[in-house]
This record gives C-alpha cells, sequence and structure tokens, in this order.
C-alpha cells in the first residue's frame, strides 16, 4: 500500500463520558447534579412529560437535596429555535446553573442546545452553529451549562450525542447545531422510565436507533470503532425490539433497548445517510415523527446504496445470522421487522405525497446527513428514493 493510499485512515475519534445503567439509577440524579457543580439546576423535558408523578418525584427529589430546580417544558415534538430562545430565557431569568435534559429525543436535543446557549454573548445566533465546516468554533465551549441526561424512550440516543436537531420555523428546515463540547457529563440509563411507553412510540424509536447503527455500518467513513458498537447495537435491536414491542414491562428488554439507543448515536459519529437526508426535511415539511420517518425510508435507501454496500451488507448478515447474507438479505430482515411492529411500507400512509418531492430532493442533498452516504446522491436520486418511498415501489 502507498503512503497516499493510507489517507483514508485519517480521522479524529471522541466518545461520550460517564454512564449510568441499571433499574433504579435515577435516584442518584441529585448526587449526579451535584457532582458536576450544580446548585439550581433547571429541567428541560416536554409538555406530555412535564405533568407526570415521574417528574414531580425528581423535582421533589432535586428540592430534598437541596438542589433549588425548576421545569421548563415549552418544546415541541420537532424542537423550534423559538423553544430553545424561550428555554435560555427562562435558564437566565431563574440563574441557572446546567440543565437536566429529561425525556424523548425532542426534549433531550432541546436541553442540550439551551445548556449551549445559555452563556453564550448576546449576538450569537443558534443557526450560526449548523453543522457546517468549523461553524462550532463560533461558541465558546468554556461556558456551555453542563448537562445531566436522562432519556425515556430509547430512539434518538442524543444522551450520547454532540449535536442537536432544531427546526428553523422561518426557512421550513431542520438544522444540526454541533458542538464538542454538547455532550452530556453524566447520562442515566434507567429502564423503569421507559416502560410506559405506548407500543407504537416503542416500535418507531426502536427504528430510530436501528436507522443510526445502519447508517453508521455502511458510512464509508474510517472509524472501526463505531463499526463495532453499530453491529452490536444492532443485535441487540434484532433480540429486544419486539419484546419491547410485546411487553413494555419486560424490563431487560427495556434496558437492552436503551443500551442499543445510546450505541447506535455513538456509532453514527461515523456518519448517518440518505435516511436522515431525507427523514430530516420530511419532518421538518411535514411535522412527521423523525423514528417513523426513518423506519419507512429505510428499506427503500438500502435499495438505492445497494451497488456501494455489498460486502458491508454480507457482514452484517453474517452477524445477524441472517439465513442468506446479503443486501437482499437485509432488507427482507428490516420489511419483516417493520410489519411486526406494525410500521407502515409507504410515506403515503402517513400523509405524504410527491406534491414537493422537488423540494425534497434538493433539502435531502443539503443535509449534513447526505455528506456520508455510501453514494454521493444528487438531488433528482433522492427525489427519486423519496417518490418510491411515497408509491411503496421497491
Amino acid at each position: 500500500m502507498s503512503q497516499d493510499d493510507m489517507s483514508r485512515f485519517t480521522a479524529g475519534w471522541n466518545y461520550p463520558a460517564q454512564i449510568l445503567t441499571g433499574v433504579g439509577r435515577v435516584r442518584e440524579l441529585p448526587a449526579a447534579c451535584r457532582a458536576l457543580g450544580m446548585r439550581a439546576p433547571l429541567l428541560i423535558t416536554d409538555p406530555g412529560l412535564a405533568g407526570l408523578p415521574m417528574v414531580q418525584a425528581l423535582v421533589d427529589a432535586c428540592a430534598e437535596a437541596g438542589l433549588a430546580v425548576a421545569v421548563f417544558s415549552g418544546i415541541k415534538g420537532n424542537p423550534t429555535g423559538r423553544n430553545v430562545a424561550d428555554g435560555v430565557a427562562a435558564f437566565r431569568e431563574g440563574d441557572h446553573d446546567g440543565v437536566i435534559a429529561f425525556g424523548g429525543g425532542s426534549g433531550l436535543d432541546a436541553a442540550k442546545a439551551v445548556a449551549l446557549m445559555a452563556r453564550q454573548r448576546d449576538d450569537l445566533s443558534l443557526w450560526a452553529l449548523e453543522d457546517v465546516g468549523d461553524n462550532w468554533r463560533h461558541a465558546d465551549g468554556d461556558v456551555v451549562a453542563p448537562v445531566v441526561a436522562v432519556p425515556t424512550t430509547a430512539g434518538t440516543g442524543s444522551e450520547v450525542g454532540r449535536a442537536s436537531v432544531i427546526t428553523d420555523e422561518e426557512a421550513h428546515v431542520k438544522r444540526i447545531i454541533f458542538h464538542p463540547a454538547m455532550v452530556p457529563a453524566t447520562v442515566i440509563l434507567d429502564p423503569e422510565l421507559t416502560t410506559g411507553l405506548p407500543p407504537a412510540i416503542t416500535a418507531a424509536t426502536g427504528m430510530d436507533a436501528l436507522s443510526h447503527c445502519l447508517e453508521a455500518w455502511c458510512s464509508p467513513n474510517y472509524h472501526p470503532m463505531a463499526e463495532g458498537i453499530a453491529v452490536e447495537g444492532m443485535r441487540r435491536i434484532r433480540d429486544h425490539l419486539p419484546q419491547a414491542y410485546r411487553d413494555g414491562g419486560d424490563l431487560q428488554a427495556r434496558m437492552n433497548m436503551l443500551v442499543a439507543s445510546m450505541m447506535g448515536a455513538t456509532a453514527f459519529q461515523r456518519g448517518l445517510g440518505g435516511m436522515h437526508a431525507l427523514a430530516h426535511p420530511l419532518g421538518a415539511l411535514y411535522d412527521a415523527h423523525h423514528g417513523t420517518l426513518n423506519a419507512v425510508l429505510m428499506p427503500y435507501v438500502l435499495r438505492a446504496n445497494e451497488r456501494a454496500i455489498g460486502e458491508p451488507m454480507v457482514r452484517l448478515g453474517r452477524y445477524l445470522d441472517l439465513r442468506q447474507p446479503g443486501t437482499a438479505a437485509v432488507i427482507d430482515w428490516v420489511l419483516e421487522l417493520r410489519e411486526r411492529l406494525g410500521i407502515p411500507h409507504t410515506l403515503a400512509a402517513l400523509d405524504i405525497d410527491t406534491a414537493r418531492a422537488d423540494r425534497v430532493g434538493e433539502m435531502a442533498l443539503a443535509d449534513p446527513s447526505s455528506g456520508s452516504n455510501p453514494i454521493a446522491f444528487g438531488t433528482g436520486e433522492y427525489r427519486d428514493i423519496f417518490v418510491q418511498a411515497v408509491e411503496g415501489r421497491l
């Protein structure tokens, strides 16, 4: 191998920090906050969780530990720039010194963005930190507020991510906001917090975790550790997502899905691809659930990438013990899994039509996730994949 050939091994890797796993570990939340120097954390969650007894129990536990905690829950299912701005205002008005990110992907993403922006200079726009080039350098990493993340769904893995997906309502696009200091300092994975998830949300979020692992596995970027984490995450999803869907109270299945979700988000440091490049604009245009979008798009994008992912799909098929290793077998497994979980086969089933197909193609190409797709699709190819997914032509 020549010296020029060695250039493909040049990379930079980052991995998350302290992760506390196990039943009942959420009771350690006050101690985790204190260990990070918090006296007055702002607990950020979504409105659906804010009124539940579990949140009040956490607030009471923090108060008993001497923490001046408050709750902010002004967050949409696809969090917006306005949601983040309102959270920053609440952080500053309450003189808070840290963030508890509690909930699903929307709550965690919004909370991390608030922690990133709360102490930045006033003239710094959130959109200036979009994951393009070195934009993250515009922010001061030393003033990012500490975060303890407590996920209540097993899908996005945002608790170990260095980015947040936030909707720019004026431009009608989802933007990936990135900074290395955004990753939470402490993560608590407690499966008891996920047992109340409805089967449909369990399915959609679990398929989102699969999309992260699968796209990381297919990425052409050099990251062997991410490859290993991605494939093991997919094995756990194969073994435990159907059971978590059937029996939401199965703590072992729930724990394994929390771990698989975290593994997916850790693995996609290697990159994502066409599933997310399409899901992000569709979420912005149609306000559809991100995990469900990825689940529906999954086989269509795999088929479109088929000529570039043959060898990884053979290895994946062997690891998952599929009957016949290869892309076709992986697609068949995905289709079978989706059917077992009640995931629809087409985007049309989500009330999405082809009227804005050209716009979707343009937005997908512009999405940062497209940069690590195994094939450098153009707007036309993304448009075609979208139309196929609407019409069910696999």
